[in-house]
């Protein structure tokens, strides 16, 4: 029993924080990265179309992973990928990014 109670709290407190971390960004100004950094690779804008990179999946792809949110999000902007270079975004604009392709969810 104390088992499930410490599961729920932890849920409830998980839940919580990302919902606080969904709030977090400025959408606009994760745009204004994106086209300077992301688009390079990422087709990131409407018309989606294909990306630069063959292998790199659009913004709009990327938001309608199912249970995407923008702690998902920052994790996969912090880890390294094979195709991914080593990029350090900052986490101001991490968070703007996040906020960003969020919007493009459907």
């Amino acid at each position: 029993m104390r088992v499930l109670i410490r599961l729920l709290v932890g849920g409830l407190w998980l839940g919580r924080f990302a919902a606080l971390a969904q709030d977090v960004g400025d959408p606009a100004a994760g745009y204004d990265y994106a086209r300077e950094v992301c688009a390079q690779c990422h087709a990131i804008e409407a018309p989606f179309g294909e990306s630069p990179h063959p292998d790199a999946p659009t913004f709009q792809t990327i938001a309608n992973v199912p249970g995407m949110t923008a702690t998902a999000l920052f994790v996969v902007l912090r880890t390294p990928h094979r195709q991914m270079p080593d990029l350090i975004i900052p986490s101001e604009d991490m968070h703007d990014v996040a906020a960003y392709i969020l919007t493009l969810k459907e």
